[in-house]
């Protein structure tokens, strides 16, 4: 399961779909929209994107991923169109035998996903104004 869609994300259905009897760990990460005092008074995101070449993006990092973690399951989602605040935008499954893979496998996809998607978004704001946004580089913290 994975890709870009216009459909809402469902993270119950991202994690079923990683599900093994052979991992003992199962992560979920969910992107959403937010309202904040640095983003200012967003009401939503509009995401755009050439979906063939961000598809066969995502593909590439998941199978980065596969190659790094070869006993792990994934499942990846980023949605396009207008995505109101408090709804995500990304979602991203891992299944693994060991939290620490499943933790490690899920931050990689979702930093190399904001990193490499050609995916655009456009920030709406409550007066009516919409601002275009730079995908920032996926921030580190100490030790991580």
């Amino acid at each position: 399961m994975g890709g870009v869609h216009e459909d809402p994300i469902d993270g119950s259905a991202l994690l079923r779909s990683v599900a093994d009897h052979g991992c003992g760990a199962e992560i979920l990460f969910l992107g959403t929209v937010r309202r904040s005092n640095e983003d200012g008074p967003v009401v939503a995101i509009d995401y755009t994107a050439y979906a063939e070449m961000a598809g066969e993006e995502f593909d590439r990092i998941v199978g980065e991923a596969r190659t790094r973690w070869s006993g792990a399951r994934f499942a990846v989602r980023h949605r396009l169109g207008d995505i109101p605040v408090g709804e995500p935008s990304i979602g991203v499954a891992v299944a693994a035998p060991h939290r620490a893979e499943a933790y490690a496998a899920s931050r990689f996809i979702v930093d190399e996903a904001k990193r490499r998607l050609p995916v655009w978004k456009k920030e709406r704001f409550d007066d009516g104004s919409a601002e275009w946004r730079e995908n920032a580089a996926p921030s580190r913290t100490p030790g991580a």
